[in-house]
């Protein structure tokens, strides 16, 4: 006798619910298909057509004069992404574990004040920021941009880090002591390689938030150290003659695809990390 245990069967409530989410999809995700699209017709094609009509010939002229246009810009948000990506996860990593592991006298005091980074927009540091990358001779450059957005970032991938942390026994930390290991070890050997999950959670978040930047890129930097949303916008609003659509989509195509490509690689690891350390802390 087969068992059917926990078989549900398809409802019309759950089929509804599913032609409700595939309906939801497609409309979400039609601009992409356009954009997609448009990226590879002709500027007679798409004067002559609709927008969701199959190219007549496929034609990858708009993504090479895109690239033209963009591709530096984009090597500059790539140098301007990484590594503020990297010493703000470091940095944020090494703050949770202090902040959690090794308190100290005012400690909960300092992160109460560091948090107030979460809630502030962008707007209130502009003037202080500029002040200070003109102090350091860092104005309109890629390591200025670099510096705003490590220090932006930190009070969020702090208090990923912390949060998670907390979570983790405290015993664990004490028998290492124990055992000789020290500040570092502990943290390199023990606590770093279980917060894969809250790493890729900050490294999705700041690699999102870094690389679709558009108001510090245009603040902080110019000319040649500009970064691809800031040249995306420069070639949509200043081109001259006949607007070439297919160059536009394939240059925001250009400008989104790193995140897209992040977020399937590391993205079941983002809610996760995400729920790490809500239960205790």
């Amino acid at each position: 006798m087969t068992s059917v245990v926990g078989h549900k069967p398809f409802s019309p409530s759950r089929l509804a619910i599913h032609a409700t989410l595939l309906l939801a999809c497609a409309v979400y995700l039609v601009p992409l298909v356009v954009m997609l699209l448009t990226s590879f017709k002709t500027p007679d094609d798409i004067r002559g057509g609709n927008l969701l009509s199959w190219p007549d010939v496929f034609t990858v002229i708009g993504w090479a004069k895109a690239w033209d246009s963009v591709g530096g810009f984009f090597w500059n948000s790539v140098k301007i992404t990484v590594p503020a990506v990297v010493i703000s996860t470091l940095l944020g990593a090494l703050n949770g574990y202090v902040l959690s592991m090794w308190r100290f006298r005012g400690s909960q005091l300092f992160f109460g004040l560091l948090l107030f980074g979460c809630f502030l927009p962008f707007q209130v540091i502009l003037l202080p920021a500029s002040f200070t990358l003109g102090k350091l001779g860092l104005a309109n450059t890629t390591t200025g941009l670099v510096l705003v957005h490590v220090v932006y970032g930190l009070a969020f991938t702090t208090l990923f880090f912390r949060n998670f942390y907390v979570s983790i026994p405290d015993a664990l930390v004490r028998a290492a002591r124990l055992d000789g290991a020290g500040f570092f070890t502990i943290f390199g050997r023990i606590l770093l390689p279980m917060s894969v999950p809250t790493i890729m959670v900050c490294l999705i978040w700041q690699f999102t938030q870094i690389w679709n930047d558009f108001l510090f890129g245009v603040v902080f930097a110019s000319g040649d150290s500009q970064p691809i949303t800031v040249a995306l916008n420069n070639l949509v609003n200043t081109s001259t003659g006949a607007k070439e659509y297919n160059v536009d989509m394939a240059a925001a195509m250009i400008a989104g695809l790193p995140t897209l490509v992040v977020y399937v690689l590391a993205g079941k690891y983002f809610l996760r990390g995400l729920t790490a350390g809500a239960v205790k802390g």
